[in-house]
């Protein structure tokens, strides 16, 4: 199984939404909080092209943020993704 990493806001709706959607699936994740951490931030955004939190990878694939995910799930994908 590939691991699961999201980056994240500790004041973040859609953050809170994306990591209740893979702790109910039973899925353990690695959450880096960018909060106070400009470089961090400024990494992340870089890398996904993309200037919101949360920003997730299952491995090395780019999934998006918590809409991206959810429509994973909700197609059936999430879990096929995790075993590719």
């Amino acid at each position: 199984m590939h691991d699961i990493v999201i980056y994240s806001s500790s004041l973040c709706g859609f953050c809170h939404a994306a990591k209740h959607l893979l702790a109910n699936k039973g899925l353990a994740f690695e959450e880096i909080l960018v909060d106070n951490q400009p470089a961090l931030r400024a990494d992340v955004m870089q890398r996904s092209g993309q200037r919101t939190v949360p920003q997730i990878w299952i491995g090395e694939r780019h999934v998006g943020g918590y809409t991206d995910l959810a429509e994973l799930d909700k197609r059936g994908e999430l879990e096929q993704l995790l075993h590719d």
